[in-house]
């Protein structure tokens, strides 16, 4: 079997995913989700650096699969998750849905969500 076909299948994430900080020091960001796994943390390695005291080196990250759409998933942070006030490993994501990492507040929107469900 070749190489090119163990590879694993490229997953197109739909264009126009991001995430706003709504509380916290960097209130007013924006950081646009473009593949399918984006880690938010404050460290070096992360997709969307926060550099915030309360939050893990890689504490959550929002992914994309084609049968569930976009998912966060907490990842093994200190302080949790919280999506939509509640702590969650994994949970899908929806329109306007707010995760809270540390104490930061980030809303989610999501393309061709159109009014939430």
């Amino acid at each position: 079997m070749s190489a090119e076909a163990l590879q694993k299948p490229t997953v197109v994430v739909p264009s126009g995913a991001s995430i706003e900080v709504l509380r916290g020091f960097y209130a007013g960001l924006e950081l646009a989700v473009d593949r399918e796994w984006f880690v938010i943390g404050r460290g070096r390695g992360a997709d969307g650096i926060l550099a915030d005291a309360t939050i893990s080196r890689a504490h959550a990250a929002i992914g994309y699969d084609a049968a569930e759409g976009f998912f966060v998933q907490d990842l093994g942070s200190t302080n949790g998750t919280l999506l939509n006030g509640e702590r969650q490993k994994r949970g899908a994501l929806r329109d306007g849905d707010q995760i809270q990492i540390g104490k930061l507040l980030l809303r989610v929107s999501l393309p061709g969500a159109g009014a939430r469900r």
